[in-house]
């Protein structure tokens, strides 16, 4: 459901959209994490096994940054799988993963948490009427919409985005939400108009693949800071803790 402010802004265009920026936000380790290190795994797992028959290297494969589709992709490469395989049981992948995510998060054994100062900022940029968000996220999309309900952040989205069902390639991201964003508000938003906010390098280079501006968050648990700054970001963040820093910091871009 759309949140007030951006019906008024899609029907009566009250804001010049020429001012407007669009967040596009990445999940895993930047709004949300699970409470343990590989948690994800608790239903990937039994989601590959029941969809392939088996879960290849997933077990022992690093994965941050990677959409599902590339994490199923790499996980299964040694078991002769192939791309057009596994596009192939797209929407069975889809039904699969969302009924062991739900399994594996039931009974009350709650697994995934928002990040610290996560919903505190979501909320100031919601209230702001330059900034708007939007996920861009490996997630498959139903996985990334519960995640979100999980942890209490899903009133602050209310444009469309893109997924990790969508493509095998983390850059091809934001040039698929771009365009739905830009119906959904009647607009003609620019590529540096969306700025890509994410804990590692894929975000940065998925970010410069588009033209869009990026800001990196140091609070996944694989990527430091000193890694990110490599990748040259236009901003780099230690955590969401401080919502002034962050909104001077978007402010500045």
């Amino acid at each position: 459901m759309e949140n007030d402010k951006w019906k008024m802004i899609s029907k009566s265009q009250i804001i010049d959209h020429s001012s407007l920026r669009i967040l596009l936000w990445d999940l895993d380790g930047t709004l949300v994490r699970g409470k343990r290190f590989g948690a994800f795994k608790d239903y990937t797992v039994p989601m590959l096994e029941r969809v392939f028959g088996t879960a290849g290297c997933l077990h022992s494969l690093v994965v941050s940054g990677m959409t599902d589709l590339q994490i199923v992709e790499e996980a299964l490469r040694g078991e002769r799988i192939t791309r057009d395989h596994i596009s192939a049981r797209i929407d069975e992948l889809r039904r699969c993963y969302i009924d062991e995510m739900k399994r594996a998060c039931g009974n009350g054994g709650q697994i995934i948490e928002a990040m610290p100062g996560a919903r505190e900022v979501l909320k100031g940029l919601n209230e702001h009427p330059r900034y708007a968000s939007a996920l861009l996220t490996g997630n498959i999309e139903p996985a990334a919409h519960l995640k979100l309900e999980l942890t209490g952040l899903a009133e602050f989205f209310s444009l469309p985005g893109a997924f990790g069902d969508e493509s095998f390639d983390r850059r091809d991201l934001p040039a698929i939400a771009a365009p739905r964003i830009n119906e959904h508000l009647g607009a003609n938003l620019q590529p540096e108009q969306f700025i890509v906010i994410g804990d590692t390098p894929n975000d940065i280079a998925c970010a410069r693949h588009f033209g869009a501006r990026v800001v990196s968050v140091a609070t996944g648990r694989i990527h430091s800071a000193d890694i990110l700054r490599e990748h040259e970001p236009d901003a780099l963040l230690p955590d969401l803790l401080n919502a002034e820093l962050v909104m001077r910091t978007l402010d500045d871009l």
